[in-house]
């Protein structure tokens, strides 16, 4: 089932962003521009008949068909799950996501997720934008990366955030243990889409979204190397798509990397060390830094025993 919507520009309504033509005329429903995106992304907002981006500006006489795809009904249920919660106010929660933990029920995980353990512990006290499934989150990492995401009380806050994630001017630093040796920093910038043979998967691939990771060295072993990266889009599995095209895949990371049994790991050696925002609120920015897991802080101490 889906709930469709059909507009003709009037004289009065052109000359004005896309965006923002849909999000007065959906205000009810909170629609930001993130989603305007994903709806554009998904076929499902045209243009004359046609897929059109975003920052499209309406012309006079325009037709705008948007569809808004209905929800299934599934029963999310709340779960005592310890949550690292590592900041909290009326607007945000700062989760220090562990991990081996799937951030939102999808196929095949309904339970574990830090969603089930968000609604046992914060109820209705979460944001609705993006439905049932995703209460509260503004934004993803992967079941295998650990690390520090923000987690939205109310839709005001998600909005004030999707827009800040949308436009990038967000603060994202991970820290990572790689393949391979670095003896310079360096920025890798190249467009990351499906791949064209295996749609589970992120590729370079020149017809895909603009992304950009910034990396740095902190220390070289033998073999392997501890490096900073900073994010400067966020494109899905954006830093290990990355460092794979430069043959320096995550260690762990089995998916775009090699299969490595010397360590024992369960996924990629990737950690998302730092989130920095303006807040909702204070309209000040606002830094949070979390530590990496124990087996990560273990593993750099085999590496630096190696010989």
């Amino acid at each position: 089932m889906c709930e469709e919507n059909l507009f003709y520009i009037k004289d009065t309504e052109a000359n004005q962003r896309l965006d923002i033509f849909l999000a007065l005329k959906f205000k009810e429903k909170n629609v930001s521009r993130s989603q305007i995106k994903n709806l554009i992304e998904k076929n499902n907002l045209l243009v004359n008949g046609k897929k059109i981006k975003a920052g499209y500006v309406v012309k006079k006489d325009d037709e705008i068909k948007i569809k808004f795809e209905a929800e299934r009904n599934l029963d999310v249920k709340p779960e005592k799950i310890d949550l690292d919660i590592v900041y909290e106010d009326d607007e945000i929660i700062i989760i220090n996501k562990p991990q081996n933990m799937v951030v939102h029920p999808g196929a095949g995980n309904f339970s574990g997720t830090l969603v089930n353990g968000l609604i046992y512990h914060f109820k209705n006290n979460l944001s609705d934008i993006n439905g049932m499934l995703r209460p509260g989150i503004v934004h993803r990492i992967d079941k295998n990366t650990s690390g520090i995401l923000v987690v939205a009380k109310n839709n005001y806050a998600h909005n004030f955030l999707a827009e800040q994630f949308a436009e990038h001017k967000i603060t994202r630093e991970y820290i990572a243990i790689v393949k391979g040796n670095f003896y310079s920093d360096g920025i890798i910038n190249k467009p990351i889409g499906r791949d064209l043979h295996d749609r589970k998967k992120m590729a370079i691939n020149l017809n895909g979204r603009r992304a950009v990771t910034h990396y740095y060295l902190i220390k070289n072993f033998r073999d392997y190397s501890l490096i900073k990266l900073k994010l400067e889009t966020g494109r899905t599995h954006q830093i290990r798509v990355h460092m794979a095209s430069i043959n320096h895949s995550v260690l762990g990371d089995e998916i775009y990397g090699e299969k490595d049994k010397k360590f024992g790991l369960i996924g990629q050696v990737l950690h998302a060390k730092k989130l920095g925002f303006i807040h909702p609120k204070t309209k000040k920015y606002v830094e949070f830094n979390h530590a990496p897991p124990k087996y990560f802080l273990d593993l750099i101490k085999k590496l630096n025993a190696r010989v």
